[in-house]
């Protein structure tokens, strides 16, 4: 049966503990800042101009995955990629964005949701660079809601247990789910290219 109405979903959830809302800040407080200096991967999400939604995964080395100018000024780096810009097309018409930070071997995970805007600022770009090399852009978001969300999730997906890691040859390489999908492309070639560009294109 579908749930179409807050009044419906409430049918099927108790209520929330106090707790939950009490925890969300407006803000980055001193634990915040220190989960974010160790996290080298977040997953950040947007919705396009039409209202359908998007995630994509980031990652660094922890410390330059992100930057904390103050307690509600968040910098994220755009890296080099594919340059189809998913997000930042997104953000262009709707600047809020969700993000998701993890730290390998923490079960908790932190949640922060806010306005983003695009920047070229040198000045900003100079403060996460890599190897010298600065992002292309800067996600300058303003940070809206904080809060650390708790360990069920992946305690039951068992995420850092080793016992729990799956084989990577169970699942095809990445050029061949390619040429498989797009016609005429070679799984040799996408996957001599997408190493290559993993050893010379990072920063």
């Amino acid at each position: 049966m579908a749930v179409n109405t807050l009044e419906e979903l409430r049918t099927v959830y108790r209520p929330p503990a106090p707790r939950a809302g009490l925890k969300v800040l407006d803000h980055l407080d001193a634990h915040c800042r220190r989960f974010i200096a160790l996290s080298p991967f977040y997953v950040i999400s947007s919705a396009r101009a039409d209202g359908r939604a998007d995630a994509s995964p980031r990652g660094d080395p922890p410390g330059s995955l992100a930057h904390v100018l103050d307690d509600r000024t968040l910098l994220l780096p755009d890296r080099p990629g594919n340059r189809q810009v998913d997000t930042l097309m997104n953000l262009v018409d709707r600047p809020y964005v969700g993000l998701l930070f993890l730290v390998p071997g923490f079960t908790e995970t932190l949640r922060v949701n806010g306005r983003a805007e695009i920047s070229t600022d040198p000045e900003l770009l100079g403060l996460l660079a890599i190897k010298g090399k600065p992002p292309i852009s800067i996600l300058k978001v303003s940070v809206e809601e904080a809060f650390l969300h708790c360990a069920k999730a992946l305690i039951r997906a068992r995420l850092w247990d080793p016992a729990a890691q799956v084989e990577r040859s169970c699942y095809p390489t990445y050029g061949q789910v390619l040429a498989d999908q797009i016609a005429g492309e070679d799984a040799a070639e996408i996957d001599a290219g997408e190493d290559e560009s993993a050893r010379t294109e990072l920063y």
